[in-house]
């Protein structure tokens, strides 16, 4: 049972990503902060790769690595850190457990997989909860963010939110974009070779808005070390629980870390941000997992061991 210890960790990494992102972006900006994010996770990692040997395919499919990287790292990682500046971490935690979702949406368009009735239940219930989610006033609000007033009755803080939350579901396409790219057109490469090339091929991506848009004023101690962390815990170790995980129950079971990392965006928001949780979050955050579940494990889950 070694693999719930790699589920829990990684969750437990993961779900600090929202909170190191608030704490990097409030001074760096979204882009800056996406960009350090993936040069220091790439950093990480490409020491290993070069262990294991695969050095070499880093020098091949270097168009591909570079749409790869902006479609799985460099807009996501933007998109989160433009959205936790306006929504809680635990809004944003519950929308990334939409990727599942998307992932088997877009296996179904572009690469034929079959849905089946209980997946398509699965999709329609997700889709409902994220639906509700969004519309869910009191959710949004939960950072209790809203500035000014403008006609119609609408704040600019309900303008920011609703950018947020639809910023949240644009990251999650990127991933389940992303990972049926992988699945298409990179096949047989080792998966750190996937996940090295991910970073390098996102900075490349941010690195000159990422300079154009560095900030004037010095950022603080506090700021420098988050994006550190961020980058080296949550994009950098944390590949080691996650091919760790992979290894060791499969790659359905390493799916449920989805539904344990809002559980940690939500403690750390409550706890370092004071975040408040509401009844909207709660009932229909419960909605998506169901529907993800469902959707995710169309069937009798085996045990790969």
């Amino acid at each position: 049972m070694l693999w719930i210890i790699d589920l829990v960790l990684l969750a437990a990494l993961w779900g600090a990503s929202f909170l190191l992102m608030r704490w990097g972006g409030a001074e760096f900006g979204a882009l800056p902060t996406a960009f350090l994010r993936v040069v220091i996770g790439g950093l990480c990692l490409l020491p290993l790769v070069l262990h294991q040997g695969h050095g070499a395919h880093l020098k091949t499919r270097t168009g591909q690595f570079l749409l790869f990287g902006t479609v799985n790292s460099a807009i996501p990682f933007t998109l989160f850190s433009i959205a936790v500046m306006a929504v809680s971490t635990t809004l944003t935690g519950v929308l990334n457990a939409t990727t599942p979702l998307w992932a088997a949406l877009i296996a179904w368009l572009w690469l034929g997989d079959r849905l089946g009735t209980r997946r398509s239940i699965g999709l329609l219930l997700g889709a409902a909860g994220t639906a509700m989610l969004a519309l869910d006033k009191s959710a949004a609000l939960a950072t209790g963010a809203t500035v000014g007033a403008t006609p119609f009755g609408i704040t600019i803080g309900d303008y920011a939110q609703t950018v947020a939350i639809l910023a949240c579901i644009l990251a999650t396409f990127c991933y389940g974009l992303s990972a049926n790219y992988a699945k298409k057109h990179l096949q047989g490469l080792p998966p750190m070779v996937l996940a090295v090339a991910s970073q390098f091929g996102a900075a490349a991506f941010l690195v000159i808005p990422a300079i154009a848009l560095w900030p004037s004023a010095n950022p603080s101690t506090q700021a420098w070390l988050a994006v550190a962390a961020l980058g080296v815990l949550c994009t950098g170790i944390a590949y080691a629980p996650y091919f760790r995980l992979i290894a060791r129950a499969g790659a359905t079971r390493t799916l449920t870390v989805t539904f344990l990392i809002p559980v940690f965006a939500t403690a750390y928001g409550s706890w370092f941000l004071g975040e408040r949780i509401t009844q909207g979050m709660l009932l229909w955050g419960g909605v998506i997992l169901a529907g993800t579940a469902i959707a995710v494990y169309p069937g009798k889950i085996k045990s790969s061991q």
